[in-house]
């Protein structure tokens, strides 16, 4: 299930987001992606497998950004023996840490010239309290400040991009989070799910905060946020511990879309022609937990411009990245 990728925008009016027309959209209406070039994060199982597997499938350049090499190489072989035309690269990267992230930037730029679309996918769910190699609380450095990090350092290459977009995964737990910023390592008081849950809120809020920033600098690059509902991925069982495990691994799992139909909203915000930056999109279902995928809201709170000013600026602190955006027209 993936719980961990749920989101809700709002457009700048405040108004109530429209059903997409095609109510029901499928991967197969994805529109030809030859000569487009792709970064996913996680990409080797559950929603970053089934993304990649779908845009190699219409002609994209998939690079699969993985933190275990072995299990990417594996996973391309998987897709390559479906699509043998399948073009696909296998790259490190650990998101937790982050001279890994700047090191996988710095390769990518010495061989491409261009990025076209970065899905910030990856992330973890409700582990045990840890710290990543710099200090930060695993979640919090792993599903933010490694794609806020990554974002910022291929900016560049999005700008040169065709169509370039940045679509980042959140999950409907953005709307029970919020900010620790006096204590967002856990050191005084840790809960995984709420923690989890902070995570999330910051991939939403950090969505639409660089929606903004790209918007005012007049970039022709879009950040658009996407969640997949109730999605059966590895997510539930590789980190979770006690009930929560035993709750989204094995009770509630039979409920759960298989990933195929819960990458539907990324591939969406991918791909689709007629997305604007600062859209979410998510499944359209009961509660947003299954379906096609639509239009949904964001958070008022995950909009507040306040809040996205202090979590910038936290991680730009933190990751000691700073966004080079082009100077507005």
């Amino acid at each position: 299930m993936a719980l961990g990728n749920s989101l809700t925008l709002s457009d700048t009016g405040g108004n109530v987001c429209h059903m997409m027309e095609n109510q029901r959209w499928t991967a197969e209406q994805i529109s030809d992606q030859a000569d487009r070039v792709f970064v996913v994060t996680g990409a080797n199982s559950g929603l970053g497998l089934a993304t990649t597997r779908a845009l190699a499938r219409k002609g994209g350049h998939v690079i699969l950004a993985v933190r275990d090499e072995a299990k990417g190489h594996r996973a391309a072989a998987e897709i390559t023996s479906e699509q043998p035309d399948a073009v696909l690269e296998v790259r490190r990267l650990d998101l937790a840490d982050l001279a890994s992230v700047r090191a996988f930037a710095d390769r990518l730029r010495a061989d491409h010239p261009r990025l076209d679309v970065l899905v910030n996918n990856a992330g973890v769910m409700a582990p045990p309290r840890s710290l990543s190699a710099q200090g930060h609380e695993s979640q919090f450095a792993c599903n933010h400040l490694g794609h806020f990090a990554l974002t910022g350092l291929l900016l560049d290459l999005l700008t040169d991009g065709n169509d370039p977009r940045v679509v980042t995964v959140s999950s409907t737990n953005h709307r029970q989070g919020h900010l620790h910023f006096d204590d967002l390592s856990g050191r005084r008081t840790y809960s995984p799910m709420g923690f989890y849950n902070q995570s999330k809120f910051a991939n939403a809020v950090f969505g639409w905060e660089l929606h903004r920033r790209l918007t005012a600098a007049g970039s022709p690059v879009r950040s658009l946020l996407a969640h997949p509902g109730y999605t059966s991925t590895n997510l539930q069982t590789s980190a979770p511990v006690g009930m929560v495990k035993v709750l989204f691994g094995r009770i509630l799992a039979p409920l759960a879309q298989r990933p195929e139909q819960g990458a539907l909203p990324q591939l969406y915000a991918a791909t689709a022609p007629d997305v604007k930056g600062g859209e979410f999109i998510g499944p359209d279902g009961f509660a947003e937990l299954r379906g096609g995928p639509t239009r949904v809201r964001l958070s008022t709170a995950a909009a507040d411009p306040r809040t996205g000013r202090r979590l910038w600026e936290v991680s730009e602190q933190f990751t000691d990245v700073r966004f080079l955006f082009p100077p507005a027209a």
